[in-house]
């Protein structure tokens, strides 16, 4: 502060800081009206709202729009999850479907057995060997095969990895039956598998069907052994040679040696 004039009012003094004059006894006229303009001033802008951007008040925030993106792909997961849940579902029941196959299956085969077998407890019977054999080229994969014996399912293989196709020789069945007339039929499924010029052949599959009635006399074994093989010659086409043919032998139980097979 300094003195600026004297007007028979006192001394009037000048703030450097507030921009008023005052006397030592006290603030003008004028002096209070600054200060009501400066308190006023200081008022309104304590009320004033805070001014917002238009543009940033119109646009979510980026946590806003990850949220609502978030929420969206879930609505539109849901029912990709449903289907997904679905199709689980429906594999384990084709699961559970396919297991109660196969027991069935197994409990007629063992149904078939015991009858045989009680069969032959009551009538002097006598035995029977089953053996599938496969003697197909390279051009040709088992897939499949389905035996049965006077009508009761009694083997059935699906190749999975080779442990069929590569198989020469398989016992499938192998104890007592009545004496008398029996009659095997098999189902062999072969696939193409041909290269080079035979290419053509990957796209054929092959569902080989036959019956073969052998007699099996009392007191003694019967050998039957079922055979895919490859029928004609060079000059048959090889979607022709596939072919099933049976193989009869007739022996003592006893014995160890097996006579030379007769074939049908």
């Amino acid at each position: 502060m300094r003195p600026v004039d004297t007007l028979g009012f006192g001394m009037l003094v000048e703030c450097s800081i507030l921009r008023y004059l005052e006397t030592p006894k006290g603030p003008t006229h004028m002096a209070r009206l600054s200060i009501l303009i400066v308190f006023w001033s200081a008022c309104a802008f304590a009320q004033a709202p805070t001014q917002t951007d238009p543009a940033k008040a119109d646009t979510p925030s980026a946590g806003t729009a990850t949220v609502s993106k978030v929420g969206a792909s879930a609505v539109g997961e849901q029912p990709a999850s449903g289907d997904d849940a679905y199709r689980l579902k429906l594999k384990e029941l084709q699961g559970r479907v396919n297991e109660l196959k196969g027991k069935i299956f197994q409990t007629k085969t063992r149904l078939a057995i015991l009858k045989e077998s009680v069969l032959s407890d009551t009538i002097a019977g006598a035995e029977a060997r089953l053996i599938h054999r496969n003697e197909m080229g390279a051009g040709f994969d088992l897939e499949k095969v389905i035996y049965s014996l006077d009508g009761n399912p009694i083997f059935s293989k699906i190749d999975r990895g080779g442990d069929l196709d590569q198989e020469t020789e398989l016992q499938f069945f192998d104890g007592p039956v009545v004496a008398g007339p029996h009659t095997i039929s098999v189902v062999m499924i072969y696939r193409g598998n041909g290269f080079g010029i035979f290419s053509y052949l990957r796209g054929y599959v092959f569902t080989l069907t036959s019956s073969h009635t052998f007699h099996a006399e009392e007191g003694k074994r019967v050998i039957v052994k079922a055979v895919g093989y490859e029928k004609g010659g060079i000059t048959t086409d090889l979607k022709d040679r596939p072919g099933i043919r049976f193989e009869n032998m007739l022996m003592d139980p006893d014995r160890r040696t097996t006579p030379k097979a007769k074939k049908e």
